[in-house]
């Protein structure tokens, strides 16, 4: 440790192409076949963008017979406003990534590869690209597409529906996957850039050398995107299976300087600082306390602020940035939406207390074209668990005096989802 941040200084810039190679190697991609995949299953490596799932598995799952040859994304759209592990990576080591997806390509034999990134990190991926070009090192010509900044445009067929030139937006859930029929119409690898940056260290070193840290079922190290804890916003790179308190490095007492912690981001769960001490690093560990690391996200919520406010600014902005294509979405985020905020503002017009809801929570749940209103219940969930004593308060005796406090998690400035795919 570390892997991925190896070599990065705090106030440095971009790692060039000759100190990639002086930190690294070259990794001739060239020779890079199918025994990759092989390599990827004994190494555990698993996805790194939310859905935890094995790469291996995903790579075999990819068609690669007929005439159609695969295509290859690295999905570095990070819609997530809590995240900033895939930004760095992109800005600071984009040569990293950019082996992980022509690695990805060899062993596919995939015919395009295309770079999805937000639009601000374009140019420097772009220059990026272009080092590679004159030292002739991807076999197969990278292409940098511009994500639109929304929060559900980084889902995998949203990402395949703006690559075909629609609206970056989920499609149904039960449709045929993107793997089977993804952009034009052709079998399609969509991959997070801190997977395929795993991805090529393991090109280098093998799947043994990957399985030095971490543990014999959650081997290998993860990037963690961590706030609340130290001054701003700062990404860690981690051993999975670590506890989070070492990790957070939680000293005893220092816990009680929070009111809780948000895991996954916002569409993941907030736990109490109790039981964040009992957390491993680990996707099976948090979904056993009903939350999830998703894209590595821990938000450390101090006693300086109103959590029912934090919880109705979230809950607002990712309202807006449903995809409209159904009635959890439409309907039943909207509601969600004003009843939240009724509690964290207006509690005394809140007929019923809590209970509404959880009921509207327990309305929308599973129901959505996609994933997106799910993650919104459980964010709303956990919260009135946690906050339970908040949420008492507010209904006992309306809003606290925290609630005009300088708000703590990061709200993009409000713009839906459809304003940004019409940019």
């Amino acid at each position: 440790m570390p892997r991925l941040l190896a070599g990065v200084e705090p106030t440095g810039g971009e790692i060039g192409l000759a100190e990639h190679f002086a930190q690294w190697g070259v990794l001739d991609l060239r020779r890079v076949g199918g025994d990759l995949v092989d390599e990827l299953e004994a190494s555990g490596l698993v996805g790194h963008g939310g859905a935890w799932f094995p790469v291996a598995t995903k790579w075999r799952s990819i068609g690669t017979r007929g005439t159609r040859r695969p295509v290859v994304v690295a999905n570095g759209a990070e819609g997530e406003p809590a995240s900033s592990k895939d930004a760095l990576l992109l800005s600071r080591m984009p040569h990293l990534v950019l082996d992980g997806a022509s690695a990805a390509a060899a062993a596919l034999g995939a015919s395009r590869v295309v770079v999805y990134v937000p639009a601000r990190l374009t140019h420097g991926i772009e220059r990026a690209v272009e080092a590679r070009r004159r030292h002739g090192l991807d076999p197969v010509e990278i292409e940098v597409v511009s994500a639109p900044d929304a929060f559900i445009t980084g889902q995998e067929s949203a990402v395949v529906s703006a690559l075909d030139g629609r609206p970056a937006v989920p499609s149904f859930v039960g449709l045929q996957p993107v793997r089977v029929r993804g952009v034009g119409g052709r079998p399609t690898l969509v991959q997070n850039v801190e997977t395929l940056a795993h991805v090529a260290l393991i090109a280098r070193f093998g799947a043994q050398w990957f399985r030095a840290i971490g543990t014999e079922q959650f081997p290998g190290s993860m990037l963690v995107t961590l706030s609340g804890r130290y001054a701003g916003t700062v990404v860690i790179e981690a051993p999975l299976g670590l506890p989070l308190r070492e990790v957070l490095a939680l000293s005893p007492g220092s816990e009680s300087n929070y009111r809780g912690a948000l895991l996954g981001g916002y569409g993941g769960g907030w736990v109490s600082m109790p039981t964040l001490l009992e957390v491993d690093l680990t996707e099976t560990s948090a979904r056993s306390w009903n939350t999830t690391l998703g894209a590595g996200v821990v938000v450390l919520l101090p006693h300086s602020v109103c959590p029912l406010v934090e919880v109705a600014r979230v809950v607002r902005y990712m309202e807006r940035q449903q995809a409209g294509q159904c009635g959890p979405c439409v309907h039943g985020l909207a509601a969600l939406d004003e009843a939240v905020r009724c509690l964290a503002l207006q509690p005394a017009s809140l007929r019923g207390g809590v209970e509404p809801i959880l009921d509207l929570c327990a309305l929308i749940d599973g129901r959505g074209g996609c994933r997106h209103p799910d993650g919104v219940v459980r964010f709303v969930r956990s919260a009135c668990s946690v906050f339970s004593d908040e949420v008492a308060t507010h209904l006992r005796h309306g809003p606290c005096h925290l609630i005009d406090a300088a708000p703590i998690l990061p709200i993009p400035h409000f713009r839906s989802a459809h304003a940004a795919n019409e940019r």
